[in-house]
């Protein structure tokens, strides 16, 4: 196997599997005076991510692209063992994207059988997705700073439709002083505003009419502000509303200062919207920027 770069003409990335072969690739990068991106992904890859891939490249020389399901971050219950898994298609695109390397280890890689040490972040981490999903933010955190460590990267790219996730991975790199520069990329949706994820797979056609419920809440805050509202309690009941009418089971509405998570009383500057709900057994999230 050879680390040269790959154009997008379709030839897949190169493909390493142990922490090894992936040090011994990043090595190579810096002796040749490469810059690295790296996208961190749990597979099953879509628009969303392949944007991630596009913006390191251009940005960085080198584009790593991780591919491992974390099974930390799942709690008692959830989808990790039915978490779609497809190494073969995610490789095709991201060959098709101009991805370098992809790292796609296992979980006895990552995680042997004596380890035992977990980063347990607070802050950011303590409430909405932190307070529904237990545990989630202490697998992200713990496998997020795993990658940085050993890709080494000068850049990491996410995506904002996990908002909550990149304020946590940004007290990550400000807590342990991580060397690398962190962006957030814009949300990619779908024709009809549903916002791209893994799990939108799960859905029903039926299902994923209902899912829409969660967009035009959304779009219902937006519209609101735009006439006027301020009342953040006013917005966010407005919002639940669209989605339980749309069928959505809602797990919280939350309007907070942009940047951060903490509540705002008053849309009077950019201000998040956040939703979370369940649309039959699939739990999705989605947020907007009002108020900028």
């Amino acid at each position: 196997m050879t680390d040269e770069p790959i154009s997008a003409s379709g030839r897949s990335p190169r493909l390493v599997t142990t922490r090894q072969q992936l040090r011994e690739a990043i090595q190579t990068y810096r002796q040749r005076g490469k810059s690295i991106g790296l996208v961190p992904t749990m597979g099953a890859l879509h628009e969303d991510h392949l944007t991630l891939v596009d913006a390191s490249r251009s940005e960085c020389d080198a584009t790593v692209v991780t591919i491992f399901v974390n099974p930390t971050q799942f709690g008692p219950g959830e989808d990790f063992a039915a978490y779609p898994r497809d190494l073969a298609t995610d490789l095709a695109a991201l060959g098709r994207r101009g991805a370098d390397l992809v790292f796609a280890p296992s979980e006895e890689e990552l995680y042997g059988p004596h380890h035992a040490t977990y980063v347990e972040p607070g802050g950011a981490a303590e409430t909405l997705e932190g307070a529904a999903r237990p545990g989630h933010f202490r697998g992200v955190a713990t496998i997020v700073l795993k990658l940085f460590n050993l890709v080494a990267a000068d850049v990491a790219f996410f995506g904002q439709k996990d908002y909550q996730q990149t304020l946590v991975v940004r007290q990550l790199v400000r807590d342990f002083d991580v060397p690398i520069a962190i962006r957030v990329c814009p949300i990619v949706r779908q024709h009809d505003q549903l916002a791209m994820s893994s799990r939108n797979a799960y859905l029903t056609p039926a299902e994923r009419r209902q899912a829409l419920s969660l967009w035009r809440g959304l779009e219902r805050a937006e519209a609101l502000y735009a006439a006027g509202e301020r009342s953040a309690a006013t917005i966010a009941a407005a919002v639940r509303n669209e989605m339980a009418q749309g069928g959505v089971v809602v797990d919280y509405v939350a309007l907070v200062e942009n940047g951060t998570v903490t509540p705002v009383e008053k849309v009077d500057g950019p201000t998040v919207v956040l939703v979370a709900g369940k649309v039959g057994k699939t739990r999705l999230i989605d947020n907007r920027l009002i108020g900028g």
